[in-house]
């Protein structure tokens, strides 16, 4: 077999795998569970294959986590775009901020083990425009004026990433990434990175059952607790987050009630994920909140999780949030530069009479 044919053969072999994989893991949950897992393995599979031709010298910022693309945590309050750099070039990077509330370029470094947030400039720095509009240099030497970006070096990568407080309503901005000195155009195709990319698309769509699984049962079911691995800019995450993260498990006509104290900072929202990593549907039902449209009494906010609106009958201190009658699954808060670090919020399992009140 040739190098590219087993190459493919590799890739091939590595989706089957990971579908006996998670076939293994989900033979036990009932059949909207399992089919869920094989569309959060699709969704990985279309996210990598949108950014399965990088170009270093000429990189794009691919739009990132778009809800056909689900992978790994996304977030619907924060648009991203991701770009792969080389250390040794320069690129300029333009846009607008539109509304978000906060912008963040993030440069990291590494790979698939141990990631590192190497350089950040956000938009109190990047000297944006009274319009959101803004230029900064990236990689190379520090100009004498303007924005820059160092880059680390190797290989690594750009996130972009914009804020909001009401992704709906508010003007989305947009980011563009050009090299500084034009490059020579590619060659039609190198047989050997082809069958290296190949490769590499072939572990990462071996891995993300793996990962379902491990994440499935680190949270003790109806609580919330500090997430201390998601600190610093881990597995790609914003640095300047402070993570909570929980879980539910509830019986038909149940409710978790989150209560907890705000905590000053730019942004916080929460979130619902399913058992694969996926948020629920926020194109359709209210699963995310940020801390704007929240409703915050006395410096508290309180949060209802189940399957039926309760109307009404929640009270006026309360805001819910969906859980597509899904038996059990994760809720994540992030607090965007947070004074201090949030105390953990109370939680209560609850039945609800007929009109809904927890």
């Amino acid at each position: 077999m040739t190098p590219e044919g087993r190459a493919w053969a590799d890739m091939v072999d590595a989706l089957a795998a990971a579908g006996r994989r998670l076939d293994d893991a989900t033979s036990g949950l009932e059949a909207g569970e399992r089919a869920d897992g094989y569309r959060a393995l699709l969704r990985g599979l279309h996210h990598q294959l949108a950014r399965f031709e990088v170009d270093r010298e000429r990189p794009e910022l691919v739009p990132f986590n778009g809800w056909r693309q689900k992978f790994f945590m996304d977030n619907p309050d924060t648009r991203y775009w991701v770009a792969d750099v080389r250390g040794d070039r320069q690129y300029r990077i333009t846009g607008s901020t539109g509304d978000a509330v906060y912008t963040s370029i993030t440069a990291y470094s590494g790979g698939s083990g141990a990631v590192t947030a190497a350089a950040r400039i956000d938009g109190d720095q990047l000297g944006l425009s009274p319009s959101g509009e803004f230029s900064l240099l990236v990689g190379g030497t520090r100009p004498q004026a303007g924005a820059w970006l160092p880059l680390p070096e190797g290989n690594g990568q750009l996130w972009v990433r914009q804020f909001h407080d009401d992704v709906a309503a508010d003007r989305h901005g947009r980011c563009l990434i050009e090299p500084v000195a034009a490059p020579e155009p590619p060659p039609p195709i190198d047989a050997g990175r082809f069958s290296h990319q190949l490769r590499r698309l072939a572990k990462t769509v071996q891995m993300m059952p793996t990962v379902f699984a491990a994440v499935d049962g680190q949270v003790e079911p109806n609580t919330v607790q500090h997430w201390a691995e998601m600190t610093g800019g881990a597995a790609y995450t914003e640095p300047g987050i402070h993570y909570l993260r929980g879980a539910w498990k509830l019986e038909p006509g149940e409710a978790l009630v989150i209560e907890g104290e705000t905590v000053p900072c730019r942004h916080w929202n929460a979130l619902l994920y399913s058992r694969y990593l996926n948020s629920l549907d926020h194109r359709h039902r209210p699963v995310s909140l940020t801390g704007a449209r929240a409703t915050i009494r006395d410096g508290r906010y309180r949060l209802v999780l189940a399957a039926e609106n309760p109307g009404a009958a929640i009270g006026s201190d309360a805001d819910w949030l969906d859980t597509e009658g899904r038996p059990t699954g994760l809720v994540v808060l992030r607090w965007l530069h947070a004074e201090h670090s949030p105390a953990l919020p109370r939680t209560r399992v609850c039945r609800t009479d007929e009109s809904g009140t927890p």
